[in-house]
């Protein structure tokens, strides 16, 4: 699967802010240092309002403003060459139509051009993640001119392992991508980045869980680390 992936452009699709590195960072900190990929990441939703009662964005002006600036000391973390973000309100993307998620897709798909998208696992938790994934799938039909031909979907910490056991869309993995320390290192530093998002043991999203659930991982196919995904679409 590496060398398919090998010199690809690759376009990561996520609502919030940290998505972009909590399911996969490790692997595209890998694929951009060791396969030449090129990236692009779209960042649909602001991360941040749904702390309110209500949803206020003026009175998360300051927030919003380091939020900014923390998305791009992740993006120089992991090495992520172009980055578009997107208001959309946060864990509230079900006030949203669909169709104005898909357009945003749609555009960011038509200017960079991917063959490849990463994305949410449509049965996570998340209400914005489930909606994101539904507007990939929309976005990327797959009729004669279709530029994508892989879809592949990654885990969230934090978001997909917290829905209901008994719920029949669980994450089930069936590519697993070998990182190394530097790449989880990585990882683990653009999370670092976002003041509002990172947490401390016990929380999936601390630094120690995030080694530790890229160790189990790994531990599942023989290797020190690794982090999985889901294959949706691969046409070759």
């Amino acid at each position: 699967m590496l060398e398919y992936l090998k010199n690809k452009k690759i376009m990561v699709v996520v609502a919030h802010p940290d998505d972009e590195l909590l399911g996969l960072g490790a692997t595209m900190h890998k694929l951009i240092n060791e396969y030449s990929v090129q990236t692009h990441v779209l960042i649909l939703g602001e991360g941040i309002t749904s702390r309110g009662d209500e949803r206020d964005p003026e009175q998360w002006e300051e927030e919003l403003k380091v939020h900014k600036q923390n998305i791009k000391d992740a993006q120089a973390a992991i090495g992520y060459h172009s980055v578009s973000t997107y208001d959309f309100p946060d864990n509230r993307f079900d006030t949203v139509a669909l169709l104005d998620i898909i357009k945003v897709i749609e555009k960011e798909k038509e200017q960079f051009q991917p063959e490849i998208i990463f994305t949410h696992h449509g049965g996570d938790l998340n209400i914005d993640h489930q909606r994101t994934f539904e507007a990939v799938i929309t976005a990327t039909r797959p009729m004669k001119d279709e530029v994508i031909k892989t879809i592949i979907t990654f885990e969230t910490p934090s978001g997909t392992e917290w829905q209901a056991s008994s719920d029949p869309r669980r994450f089930v993995p069936n590519l697993f991508i070998e990182v190394s320390e530097e790449d989880v290192a990585a990882k683990i530093k653009g999370m670092e980045s976002y003041e509002f998002e990172k947490r401390e043991w016990p929380h999936p999203r601390s630094p120690e869980a995030l080694k530790s659930i890229s160790k189990e991982r790994g531990i599942r196919v023989g290797k020190d680390h690794s982090e999985y995904f889901n294959i949706v679409r691969c046409i070759s």
